[in-house]
């Protein structure tokens, strides 16, 4: 289905024309969406429980479920699934079509609707007046309610000036002389209290230098109580460091007396304390002795080798060659 938005203007010779373009419209239901339904009486809505409630089994919230009814349910459940899957399975289905033919859809409603892809359209046009221009809007005028009164007055029916201003006159020249006299007295009580304000700090002052003074002597005397307590316990550290100084000097002397000698001979025992040339002889020339001993020793050991290896092969040849000389003779006298 197609809908058209409508566009309507003027063309310059004034006529009044109106075109629509096409449009995609939203898909709609052919009938209209049941509604749920409301219960007005609570006596027919199923949400509400009727009887008595205190005979119905409630579960506690710490309640665990009970595995045998959990099973049954999980039976139940897979039965069901069984039927339905049955009831798919044997339902009646429209049978194959025949060779050389194909299945169409039609319709089976009540009314026959014909169907094409050709939308039919067709353009309207319609003219209508001028419109007129509106006319000024009048002012708004509020109708008159009430009636209209006036009087005259004469001069001096109200009051008179003269006599009426006396009291207002004497209550303003009370009022400032009253005032007057007021801020009057008030800066001599003022004065008064700077005088005893005065007064009062010049004796704070002359106490609080007194004090002051005092404090001071008092400073002095701890100051110097605690410099002649400092000096006396220095003199007190002093004579006790030289006491122990003189104690401990007499104990080293004392265990000292013995220890040197000791000292010096277990250190030369021990082979601290050595002839120098004997140890020149025993660090240098008894090692260098040795390595000549020992290199004269290889040498000479080398030499016998080398000899032994000669008088070896001397001895072998003349035996070769005496070997030779007796095969000679037998050869001959063959």
């Amino acid at each position: 289905k197609m809908a058209f938005a409508s566009h309507s203007h003027r063309d310059p010779s004034g006529t009044y024309t109106f075109s629509s373009r096409p449009r995609a419209v939203e898909n709609r239901s052919k009938y209209s969406e049941t509604t749920k339904r409301h219960y007005g009486n609570i006596m027919y809505d199923r949400r509400v429980v009727r009887g008595n409630t205190y005979a119905k089994h409630i579960l506690p919230t710490t309640a665990q479920p009970d595995p045998a009814e959990i099973r049954r349910q999980q039976a139940n459940r897979r039965r069901a699934i069984a039927r339905k899957q049955s009831r798919e399975q044997f339902r009646p289905n429209t049978p194959e079509a025949l060779e050389g033919r194909k299945h169409t859809d039609v319709q089976t409603e009540l009314y026959l609707e014909e169907l094409s892809n050709i939308i039919a359209t067709t353009d309207i046009e319609c003219q209508t007046d001028p419109f007129l221009d509106r006319p000024a809007t009048p002012l708004f005028i509020p109708a008159k309610s009430g009636k209209d009164v006036e009087t005259q007055i004469e001069e001096g029916e109200l009051f008179d000036f003269d006599i009426e201003v006396q009291p207002v006159l004497e209550v303003l020249v009370g009022k400032t002389i009253e005032q007057s006299l007021l801020e009057v007295m008030e800066e001599e009580e003022l004065a008064c209290l700077k005088a005893q304000q005065r007064a009062f700090e010049e004796l704070r002052n002359n106490e609080l230098a007194e004090v002051q003074r005092l404090q001071e002597m008092e400073r002095r005397h701890n100051e110097e109580k605690e410099r002649r307590i400092a000096q006396q316990r220095e003199v007190l550290r002093k004579e006790k460091e030289i006491a122990e100084k003189i104690a401990a000097r007499a104990y080293t002397q004392q265990y000292l007396a013995g220890l040197l000698p000791a000292v010096f001979t277990s250190l030369r025992r021990h082979g601290y304390f050595y002839n120098p040339v004997e140890k020149d002889i025993e660090t240098n020339f008894f090692p260098w002795l040795m390595d000549e001993v020992n290199n004269r020793v290889e040498r000479r050991y080398t030499a016998r080798e080398i000899l032994d290896t000669m008088i070896y092969d001397v001895t072998q040849k003349r035996l070769e060659r005496f070997n030779e000389e007796e095969t000679q003779p037998e050869k001959s006298d063959s």
